[in-house]
């Protein structure tokens, strides 16, 4: 069975968006361990928001500055260990 540490999702994605996904990955028992990431042109508080509601834990808006990715992965692995 698939159990990612890190998932990072687009949110404008067709058919079923980022949102919708990260709800349905955190059913999931793996999902509700994984540090769920959106990386999105869309970065409104509003958009923020949103993303939080859904279960994403971090909402970075495209461009992303590398050190940022960085950041990520090493909070995500902070907290899988």
């Amino acid at each position: 069975e698939f159990r990612p540490d890190l998932v990072i999702l687009d949110i404008g994605m067709p058919g079923m968006d980022g949102h919708a996904l990260a709800r349905r990955l955190r059913v999931t028992l793996a999902g509700r361990k994984a540090f769920v990431v959106a990386l999105t042109g869309w970065g409104s508080a509003e958009d923020r928001l949103q993303s939080r509601a859904a279960g994403i834990n971090e909402h970075l808006v495209k461009p992303v500055d590398p050190r940022a990715v960085e950041r990520i992965i090493e909070l995500a692995r902070r907290r899988t260990r």
